[in-house]
């Protein structure tokens, strides 16, 4: 068996053996301590239901204060494995992509190749944003999943917990441009490390002889950083098995009952999308699509189940490479994605949003809907490496339109679940661009038959 698959397989074992230890330790601390079940534990939040925090406290009780202690103490150290595993990929994030990407613009040469290659890549992203935003919309409003919840509006100053992103021009370019390329790397600030990388690879370009032996010295770099990647990936296994155990612990399978409708509607939201995108590499890279689709599926069952894009990013970047696509586009395409181009996050956006003026029985027209879809085309840009990063969006676009931000406790339950989509959703979606830009350049390789045959 290859290696790579090999890797798929345990990590599938660890996820199947993680969710089967979280709902044991979640039975057996539930049934010994007391507690009701999930229908009666539904009941009993509505009987006091004034708001949405009287609901979601409904969902999340039921368990004695001993064994949900006991539960939640198990839940924080199972997930020390994920944690380690996380932080580990997040320190090669920004090595990776610096020397990555320096190396792929310095070796296109000259600035009219990376505006050409640039206009190209945007394109692309933002086609991508709309169709996955105005896609959202679409089937929020063909499915309804938040009219059945019938929720009374909530108290004025109720809140979330989740800050509001500050929508202004100038708070997007305070983020985009660094202050400190340093302290963008200490903070894993990719799209800062990007405009500096740009920059860093253009005058390596323009001073010519002298800049041979930074290409040569960053693209060193980049392999050792890649053979790193290959160390670290070796623990995901256990990874996935403590991110899917404290997740069951903690919530039971009962959550997944409880909120079944909106979650199964939002992945077959995220189904679609990947026909969507699956037809479109299909008419740009015609059969090799299907080819591309099984090569990444290791980054896939990764960020999947760690409900982490970042985890993904270094594996994703060595099966384009091996898919045929230029690494110097690889190297340039696939960091701006992870700021731009997040099409799992984009079609939550606008899903989540509308979901929560649902179950408030607040109508939204067209119009409006329209303005929202906009609205988040834009401040959904300027937020990449920020923990919850789709949540903030959606707390800043519910108060704009004057929509409940209490509403978002109706997702914090969930969000892990809902992530875990989102996240696989984003690496389809940047491994369809960096090949499609690939494409349009000329600078896909042919795949040999027989390696052809092994993928």
């Amino acid at each position: 068996m290859k290696r790579s698959n090999r890797l798929t397989l345990f990590i599938f074992i660890a996820m199947v053996l993680g969710i089967l230890t979280g709902y044991i330790m979640n039975v057996s601390y539930t049934d010994t301590y007391g507690g009701g079940k999930a229908g009666q534990m539904v009941s009993a939040g509505n009987s006091s239901l004034g708001n949405t925090a009287g609901y979601i406290i409904g969902l999340s009780t039921g368990k004695g204060s001993t064994g949900e202690a006991t539960i939640r103490k198990f839940a924080d150290n199972i997930s020390i494995l994920t944690d380690i595993f996380l932080r580990l990929v997040k320190m090669i994030i920004a090595p990776l992509v610096f020397s990555t990407l320096v190396v792929g613009v310095a070796k296109l040469g000259d600035i009219k190749a990376v505006g050409r290659i640039g206009g190209k890549t945007m394109l692309w992203f933002i086609s991508a944003t709309f169709i996955s935003l105005f896609l959202g919309m679409m089937l929020v409003n063909i499915l309804q999943p938040g009219h059945s919840l019938n929720l009374p509006l909530p108290d004025s100053h109720a809140s979330s917990g989740v800050a509001a992103a500050a929508m202004t021009l100038k708070g997007f370019f305070q983020h985009v441009f660094p202050d400190s390329v340093i302290n963008a790397m200490a903070h894993n600030e990719i799209l800062q490390i990007v405009v500096f990388s740009l920059f860093f690879g253009v005058a390596t370009a323009a001073v010519g002889e002298f800049g041979t032996i930074v290409v040569k010295f960053m693209d060193s770099v980049a392999h050792i950083m890649l053979k790193v990647t290959a160390y670290v990936m070796n623990f995901a296994p256990f990874a996935v098995f403590g991110a899917m155990a404290a997740i069951i612990s903690q919530k039971g399978l009962t959550i997944l009952l409880t909120y079944g409708k909106f979650i199964g509607q939002f992945y077959l939201g995220l189904a679609t999308l990947w026909i969507v995108l699956a037809l479109v590499g299909f008419l740009i890279l015609g059969r090799r699509v299907f080819t591309l689709l099984g090569l990444i599926k290791d980054p896939l069952l990764l960020a999947f189940s760690t409900a982490s894009s970042e985890a993904a990013y270094p594996r994703t970047m060595e099966e384009l490479e091996k898919f045929g696509c230029d690494n110097r586009i690889v190297s340039f395409v696939l960091p701006l994605g992870y700021s731009f181009n997040l099409d799992g996050s984009m079609m939550y956006m606008t899903f989540a949003s509308l979901f929560i003026a649902q179950a408030y029985n607040m109508h939204l027209g067209f119009e409006q809907q329209l303005s929202m879809l906009l609205v988040l085309m834009i401040t959904s840009k300027g937020i990449a490496g920020v923990p919850r990063a789709s949540l903030v969006v959606i707390a800043g676009t519910l108060s704009l339109f004057h929509i409940p931000e209490a509403g978002l406790l109706l997702l914090l339950g969930v969000d892990h679940l809902l992530d875990m989509g989102r996240s696989a959703t984003n690496v389809i979606g940047n491994a369809m661009a960096t090949a499609v830009v690939s494409k349009w350049e000329n600078s896909l390789e042919e795949i040999p038959a027989s390696q052809l045959k092994e993928v």
